[in-house]
């Protein structure tokens, strides 16, 4: 039988602070009715804890951590699951401080869509650009613009068309993204959430969860080619036979595929692809299967098998955009683990190429060193050859960590652009 992916879809939210990203998705989860009626009590105890009357604050869903309660601030990403009878959705809550940056960054790095929240009253501020330029970063080919608090600006449409306008300028300068809506909502109050409003009649559009239940972004960050990243091999202890385990990463996988062991350039084809329910026809991106081969050769955690047909040569020296988690900053020569989906390799850093100021979103020429939260261009030399591809056709070969080997800390996240 051959395999459909369900329909899921990765969203993040993003904004300043006080926009209203926290509510926002208390409110998508309440009027989704998928909130449990315990998780309700608790929300609705700590909400008479804060505030002392007996409204609901919703934002306490999401904002899990006592720092984030007491300050009334996302420090950390909070992710929600929940469903819909059309799509499943894995939702993220990105904080909203520029000293989180990585924290956001992280959080969006798998997103389909992105979710910018604006507070009506303030506009497209130095957050809003910030946010949508990293999701752009991060090949996020869709972004919402929430207008959110529309009631503090008395539904004005006016309004509206002028935030509208500013961040479309804006938005003209972002290469990763290829689509923005627009939607006026109150969070706080449910407008254009899950249900219309009818407070704001001049607006055309569909509420959020709609635009979310339909949007199409299958395949956006796969190219076709065939990527199969080894996690396990396992060994049947009767016959010996060896099965090979991991999460497709790009293209599919079928039975007499013509496929090559990267890095080792061996070639053989595929015998058996199946999953725990038996045997597939195919399977595609990102489902987790088990795949046997023809031939008895050497696979080991950490090749890639790949079309025989388009298989890329493994490299030894690759350049990415890197966001610096450390306290202990990144400077050149500076030598580290890397890994990329199974892979693990040593690398060196041969070259800091430029950093971006996340306030003014330039790029400026030759640092000399990234500190936390800076996002900035690298060079690597690998001690090995790999398989990698760029971020933007291929998210599962094209994303990786680097880790301080001396402490086991995982200090930056990266992208590989070449």
């Amino acid at each position: 039988m051959a395999v459909q992916t369900a329909t899921t879809l990765r969203l993040a939210t993003a904004g300043s602070v006080d926009d209203g990203k926290s509510t926002l998705i208390g409110r998508l989860l309440y009027d989704a009715k998928s909130v449990l009626a315990d998780q309700l009590e608790q929300v609705a105890e700590a909400s008479k804890r804060r505030n002392g009357d007996g409204e609901i604050d919703l934002s306490l869903l999401t904002d899990g951590l006592r720092a984030e309660r007491e300050q009334g601030i996302t420090i950390d990403v909070a992710y929600r699951y929940f469903a819909t009878a059309k799509r499943r959705f894995i939702l993220a809550d990105c904080p909203g401080h520029v000293q989180y940056t990585r924290n956001m960054l992280t959080g969006a790095s798998t997103a389909d869509l992105a979710i910018v929240l604006v507070d009506a009253r303030n506009g497209v501020v130095e957050q809003t650009r910030r946010h949508a330029f990293i999701a752009s970063l991060l090949g996020i080919r869709h972004v919402v613009l929430a207008v959110n608090k529309m009631d503090l600006v008395e539904f004005s449409e006016e309004r509206f068309d002028e935030i509208s306008r500013d961040f479309c300028e804006f938005a003209r300068g972002l290469d990763g993204v290829r689509e923005v809506t627009y939607i006026p909502i109150d969070a706080k109050h449910g407008d254009n959430v899950v249900h219309g409003s009818e407070r704001m009649p001049w607006y055309g559009g569909v509420p959020l969860l709609e635009h979310l239940e339909t949007v199409e972004v299958h395949g956006e960050h796969d190219d076709g080619r065939l990527r199969f990243p080894v996690q396990w091999v396992i060994r049947d202890p009767e016959t010996g036979a060896r099965e090979y385990a991991g999460q497709v990463a790009g293209g599919t996988i079928k039975p007499g595929d013509d496929v090559v062991v990267l890095p080792a350039g061996v070639r053989t084809t595929i015998a058996d692809v199946r999953t725990a329910d038996g045997s597939l026809e195919e399977a595609e991106a990102p489902l987790s299967i088990t795949v046997t081969l023809t031939e008895d050769v050497d696979v080991a955690r950490g090749d890639v098998l790949c079309g025989a047909a388009d298989a890329p040569e493994p490299v030894r020296e690759l350049e990415g955009d890197v966001c610096w988690m450390s306290d202990t900053p990144l400077r050149p020569r500076g030598k580290y683990a890397l890994k990329l989906g199974t892979q693990s390799v040593r690398v060196i850093v041969d070259e800091l190429v430029d950093v971006l100021d996340v306030h003014t979103l330039d790029r400026h020429a030759a640092p000399t060193e990234l500190g936390a939260n800076d996002i900035g261009r690298v060079r690597l030399r690998v001690s090995r050859p790999i398989v990698a591809d760029a971020y933007e056709a291929i998210r599962g070969t094209g994303a990786f960590i680097l880790i301080d080997e001396g402490t086991n800390d995982t200090v930056a996240a990266g992208m590989v652009t070449r």
